[in-house]
């Protein structure tokens, strides 16, 4: 029989201890987008070892394990990206009108000049072969797997103390060339690192008055779509 499917191959599945189970669930409900709260001090590295692995062990289509994680601690790169996103981050605050923009210009979004490290999250779509399990009918399966890499990791980071925060305003060209990512490769997210010795109680948009999380009951449907 392959080895995938002899006896040695399961574990048991039963549910976390009360304890456990609350310190995942707190991990969830904690967890902030870090715009500005970073400290200098580095990242040790056996704790960023735990934080890849955990970003490594994310459930991914048809086991593509689409993701590669570009370690970004040199200053004057993580000054040019900054360059880079002040210029699209001008660009988006002109993109708001009157209140909206006020509140927008007044984030501080500094963390990847302040974070001492950042991680550039990537999706390489040929890692399985053109024709991967799972993928054959949404082709952006292999996105979403890479998403939920940085899921993992940001939990994980939650856990360990360090704050992340995912910068998303800038020209896709520009971190491509900052970084020498072949065009076949997409970039997903661009990660800001560091140990935080405060979060905020709330995610930072909702206490500033971006906007409020939305009621559950009324994202939850039965059977079928209920929405507007």
């Amino acid at each position: 029989m392959h080895a995938a499917f002899s006896a040695g191959a399961l574990a048991p599945a039963g549910p976390f201890s009360k304890e456990d189970r609350e310190a995942v669930y707190r991990a969830i409900e904690t967890r902030r987008d870090v715009r500005d709260q970073f400290l200098p001090d580095a990242i040790p590295e056996d704790v960023l070892d735990r934080l890849l692995k955990a970003a490594h062990a994310a459930p991914s289509v048809g086991f593509m394990q689409p993701w590669s994680f570009i370690l970004v601690r040199d200053a004057a790169i993580r000054q040019r990206a900054w360059e880079a996103f002040s210029r699209a981050n001008d660009e988006a605050a002109a993109m708001f009108c009157d209140e909206k923009q006020a509140i927008y210009r007044s984030l501080k979004l500094e963390g990847i000049r302040k974070a001492p490290l950042s991680i550039c999250v990537t999706c390489d779509p040929d890692r399985a072969g053109p024709v991967v399990l799972g993928r054959t009918h949404n082709p952006r399966m292999d996105v979403y797997s890479t998403v939920c890499a940085v899921q993992n990791l940001w939990l994980a980071a939650r856990a360990e103390g360090v704050g992340v925060g995912w910068v998303s305003i800038f020209h896709d060209e520009d971190v491509r060339g900052l970084l020498g990512i072949p065009d076949r490769v997409e970039i997903v997210a661009w990660l800001c690192l560091g140990f935080v010795d405060q979060l905020y109680s709330e995610p930072e948009l909702a206490v500033k008055g971006w906007r409020q999380r939305l009621p559950l009951d009324q994202l939850v449907f039965e059977d079928r779509w209920q929405g507007e």
